[in-house]
């Protein structure tokens, strides 16, 4: 593989010495790029840009153009996942992703198939080798899933939901049957990244979108214990280097140490956490990354800086700080002021790095 001319972002997640904090953004391919719109009305569909070697390349190469950023991430989807185990995952207009079959019973979990990644998921894999080519070692390349917590949501529900009702009816009333498919969807997300990371993703991140609707102890047993699982089976070492990993549970800054003894390099904070205080709690044994709220980029750009200025003395000096947003960029964002806060960072954190 070509040898990495910025490894900024690998470092920083490794707590190592940088010149500058490394910035990326969660949905950095995606609607508010009026070239992403382009790109997937020439697909056709969200779904079908997914499984489109080429323009799946393309759309995660778009922002890099734009923008200084330190990583590019996977142009893809958390629910593949429940997609190769049969549910058919469909997306309608305004609506979200849905699913034609759902999960409610010790029946359905027990008729899920094992999943082959490298095969069940091959137009996964191709995309990742294909960036990884394109890339030429520009940035390191992120690849990514879904916890098993937040995968179960969707596969239980049928799609998005706002009281997750079926999917607690179920843990709640037949734990030892949710525990079942916690457990088979841990080894497909190890089965996927570790396909991922041979296909050559530098580095992976476990999207725990939905973990922050748990109480403190059903968090514990039924989303943190899995993203251990994960950690504990990934590939760490790929191209003689270590492949870090970063957990990500959005609403999840009251479990921080939990998260932060689960075997990750990286915690992932929302913008709810303060990331001074986080890092206080959790001193050098995570990196942090994020955490400004998403909408702050609806503020004129010299607002953007402030706040940009303000994470960062909050953080304060020393490596070990990835910069992102709390959560995924939104799609009426102008890219100009995208542009602003990553400017912002790249302009005024090397102080922080002498």
């Amino acid at each position: 593989m070509t040898e990495l001319k910025n490894d900024r972002f690998l470092r920083a997640l490794m707590r190592q010495p940088v010149d500058r904090t490394p910035v990326w953004m969660m949905r950095q391919a995606g609607r508010y790029l009026p070239e992403y719109r382009a790109t997937r009305a020439k697909a056709g569909d969200f779904l079908s840009l997914c499984k489109n070697t080429p323009l799946a390349c393309e759309v995660t190469l778009q922002p890099l153009e734009r923008y200084p950023l330190d990583a590019a991430i996977l142009f893809s989807d958390i629910l593949t996942i429940p997609d190769a185990l049969g549910l058919g995952l469909y997306f309608e207009t305004g609506e979200g992703p849905k699913f034609r079959k759902v999960i409610r019973s010790e029946a359905d979990v027990d008729a899920l198939p094992r999943m082959n990644a490298e095969s069940d998921l091959d137009y996964v894999m191709n995309a990742v080798s294909t960036i990884r080519r394109e890339l030429n070692g520009r940035v390191p390349l992120i690849g990514f899933s879904g916890s098993p917590w937040t995968l179960a949501t969707y596969m239980i529900e049928g799609g998005s939901s706002k009281t997750f009702s079926e999917a607690k009816k179920l843990m709640y009333g037949q734990p030892e049957v949710m525990h079942r498919l916690l457990d088979h969807l841990a080894d497909s997300v190890i089965d996927y990244l570790n396909g991922q990371i041979k296909a050559g993703a530098q580095a992976v991140q476990i999207f725990d979108t939905w973990g922050g609707v748990l109480s403190s102890w059903a968090y514990e047993e039924f989303s943190l214990r899995y993203m251990k699982k994960i950690v504990d089976g990934l590939i760490r070492e790929s191209e003689g280097r270590h492949v870090p990993v970063i957990v990500f549970t959005k609403n999840g800054g009251q479990w921080l140490e939990s998260i932060a003894d689960c075997g990750a390099d990286a915690v992932g904070l929302d913008w709810t956490t303060d990331i001074g205080n986080a890092r206080a709690r959790v001193g050098d044994k995570v990196a942090l990354q994020g955490n400004m709220d998403p909408a702050m980029l609806y503020a004129p750009k010299a607002r953007i800086r402030q706040e940009v200025a303000d994470i960062l003395k909050r953080y304060g000096s020393g490596s070990g700080h990835v910069f992102n947003l709390g959560h995924g960029i939104t799609p009426d964002v102008d890219p100009e002021h995208a542009g602003a806060f990553i400017e912002a960072v790249v302009e005024l954190s090397g102080q922080y790095h002498q």
